[in-house]
C-alpha cells in the first residue's frame, strides 16, 4: 500500500515578531546521512539512526539540522541523482521514518533543512524517461536536448556535458554525470512541478532547503562556446546565467509565503565572493549563501585574513548575511587539509564559532575527524569524495556504535579515541570545546550579531572584535607555531582557550603555537 503523500503538520516554530529572522543567530549541524548513524544495522547510515541521535546535536548546542539527499535515487551520486523528489530512499527509510524525524527535531527546537537539487534530475525520473522516448513527447521539453553540442564540460569525470542519445538521436544536457540531466527552468511546467516539490515538504514541515548548485540552473540561451571549457574548466564552476537569479526568486517568493521564516541557503559555486553577493539580490533571492574560499584555504593567516575581510567589505553594504564553513561532504575535512594538526582544528573551531555570521558544522568536526584512507576496492564516489564522508564513531570499541553489518566506508583515524562517548568523558578534548564556544556564542550579543573590526596583530596572528552595544568580545589566532605577543589596551578575562586549558582566567598578552583565545574586558567580566 503506497503511503499518504498529504501534508501532515505546519511549523511548529514560529518566528518572534520584531526579532531578526531565526538563521542569522542559528547554528546549522549538516548531516550526511549515510554516515551519521544507522539504525537498521545494515551498515548504512538512515533516518531512524538520525531520530535516534539527535540529543547529540542538542547536548552540542546546536539548533538546525541540514540534511544531505534521501529521497528516491539509484545512487549514481550519492543520491544527488533523484528520482523521486517526494518520497524517501528505501536505504534511508519510509516518508513516515521522515515525519517522524521532522517531529522529533521540532520536539527538541531542532529546525529542518532538507537539500533541494533543482538543476538535475536522475535519468531513471518518470520525467526523464519520458522526455527521451520521443522528440515529439509533452516532457521533451522539460530537459535541454540539441542536435550538435558546444563545448561545455561536465564537472565529474572531465568530460564533455553532452551525451548522445541514440533513440531520439539528439543530445542532452547534464552538467554533472550523464545519469544527471539537466532540468529546463525555462519551460513554465518545470517551474511548476518544482515549486510543486518544495510545497510537499513544505506543507510536512521543513524549515528550509539547502539548494545545491543554486547558479547552474540558468543557462546561456544561445549556448554559445566557451573558451574556459575549451580550456578544460567545468561549466559548472563559473556558470553565471542572470536567468538563474528569475529562478531563485520565484522560489523566494514561495517559501516566503509560508510562516516562520523559512529559509533558502544557496550552494553558489563560484569562487568569487562579488559574485556570490549577487545571488541574495535586494532581500528577494537566497536568504544565505555559502562561502567557499575557507573550504579551499590551508592553516595560514593571510588567507583567511583576506576572505573575511572581503567578506566584511562586500556583504555588508548589500546587508547579507554571511555563512562560514570550513568542512562538508564534498570537500576535504579541514584537520585534514590542515596538515592533520589537532591543535590547529581546535584553534580553526574558535574562529568559525566567533566570526560574524552562521556557522555550519559538518557532521564529525567537532570530534576533530580527519578524512578516512580508502583501498580502491572500497571507493564508492566517482567524484573521489569518500574522506570526508566516513563513519561517525559514537562509541569507543569496533564496531563504535555500528552494530550489525561492516560500514559502508571505512572509519576515519583514530575513530575510538576521537569517539563521541571518549571526547564525552574528557573535559579538555575537542568536543567539549565546540560546545563551549557555541554556549558562549549563544550567551553573547556581540558574538551572534555584533560588528567585526580587525585589530592590529603580529603578521601570524589574526585578531578582531566584536562589538554590540556594550557586549564586547575580542577573538586572536596564532597560526604560527611560535609564541606570538598579542597587545591589547586594557585588561582582558580569558573565555574560551583552543588548548582546552581551564578559564575563566587573565589574558597574559601572549598565544601559545597554534592557540585561539576568547577574550572579554575584564570591567564586564565583573
Amino acid at each position: 500500500m503506497a503511503e499518504d503523500r498529504t501534508p501532515v503538520s505546519e511549523n511548529p516554530l514560529p518566528a518572534v515578531a520584531d526579532e531578526p529572522p531565526w538563521w542569522q543567530d542559528a547554528i546549522v549541524y549538516q548531516i550526511y546521512p549515510r554516515s551519521f548513524a544507522d539504525g537498521n544495522g545494515d551498515g548504512v547510515g538512515d533516518l531512524r539512526g538520525i531520530a535516534a541521535r539527535l540529543d547529540h546535536v542538542c547536548w552540542l548546542g546546536a539548533d538546525t539540522i541540514w540534511l544531505s539527499p534521501v529521497f528516491r535515487s539509484p545512487m549514481a551520486d550519492a543520491g544527488y541523482d533523484i528520482s523521486d523528489y517526494c518520497d524517501i530512499d528505501p536505504l534511508f527509510g519510509t516518508l513516515a521514518d521522515m515525519q517522524a524525524l521532522l517531529d522529533a527535531a521540532h520536539a527538541r527546537g531542532l529546525r529542518v533543512l532538507l537539500d533541494f537539487v533543482p538543476n538535475h534530475t536522475s535519468d531513471q525520473h518518470p520525467w526523464f524517461v519520458a522526455s527521451r522516448s520521443a522528440r515529439d513527447h509533452p516532457k521533451r521539453d522539460w530537459y535541454i536536448w540539441r542536435d550538435q553540442p558546444n563545448d561545455w564540460r561536465a564537472a565529474i569525470g572531465a568530460g564533455s556535458a553532452w551525451t548522445w542519445d541514440a533513440h531520439s538521436g539528439q543530445y542532452y544536457l547534464h552538467l554533472f554525470l550523464p545519469q544527471q540531466p539537466d532540468l529546463n527552468w525555462r519551460n513554465p511546467e518545470v517551474v511548476a512541478a518544482m515549486h510543486g516539490v518544495l510545497r510537499f515538504w513544505l506543507d510536512r514541515g521543513v524549515d528550509g532547503f539547502r539548494i545545491d548548485v543554486a547558479h547552474c540552473v540558468g543557462k546561456d540561451p544561445s549556448f554559445a562556446d566557451h573558451p574556459r571549457c575549451l580550456a578544460g574548466e567545468p561549466l559548472a564552476h563559473f556558470n553565471d546565467d542572470p536567468y538563474s537569479h528569475e529562478v531563485l526568486r520565484g522560489i523566494r517568493r514561495l517559501v516566503d509565503s509560508y510562516p516562520g521564516h523559512r529559509v533558502l541557503v544557496g550552494e553558489v559555486n563560484i569562487r568569487s565572493t562579488a559574485t556570490v553577493v549577487q545571488y541574495y539580490g535586494a532581500g528577494d533571492e537566497l536568504h544565505l549563501s555559502f562561502n567557499f574560499p575557507p573550504l579551499d584555504a590551508p592553516w595560514d593567516p593571510v588567507v583567511f585574513r583576506t576572505c573575511i575581510r572581503e567578506v566584511d567589505a562586500l556583504l555588508q553594504p548589500a546587508q547579507a548575511w554571511p555563512t562560514w564553513v570550513l568542512s562538508n561532504h564534498d570537500n576535504e575535512r579541514h584537520r585534514t587539509r590542515y596538515g592533520g594538526s589537532l591543535c590547529r582544528a581546535r584553534a580553526a573551531a574558535l574562529m568559525l564559532l566567533t566570526l560574524r555570521g552562521t556557522p555550519f558544522l559538518f557532521q564529525g568536526e567537532e570530534l576533530g575527524l580527519q578524512d578516512c584512507v580508502t583501498l580502491p576496492h572500497e571507493r564508492v564516489d566517482p567524484g573521489g569524495r569518500d574522506g570526508s564522508r566516513a563513519p561517525l564513531p559514537w562509541l569507543q570499541a569496533p564496531p563504535h556504535g555500528w552494530d550489525g553489518a561492516r560500514p559502508w566506508l571505512p572509519f576515519p583515524p583514530d575513530a575510538g579515541e576521537l569517539s563521541v562517548a571518549t571526547q564525552r568523558a574528557r573535559a579538555d578534548s575537542i568536543l567539549h570545546l565546540y560546545r563551549a564556544l557555541i554556549a558562549q556564542r549563544r550567551a553573547s550579543p556581540a558574538l551572534r550579531r555584533g560588528s567585526w573590526e580587525e585589530l592590529p596583530s603580529p603578521p601570524e596572528v589574526l585578531a578582531y572584535r566584536r562589538r554590540h552595544g556594550d557586549d564586547v568580545r575580542v577573538a586572536c589566532i596564532n597560526f604560527s607555531a611560535q609564541r606570538q605577543t598579542l597587545a591589547l589596551a586594557g585588561q582582558w578575562q580569558v573565555l574560551a582557550d583552543s588548548d582546552g586549558v581551564p578559564v575563566p582566567r587573565r589574558f597574559a598578552g601572549e598565544l601559545l603555537s597554534d592557540q585561539a583565545l576568547l577574550l572579554q574586558p575584564v570591567e564586564a567580566a565583573s
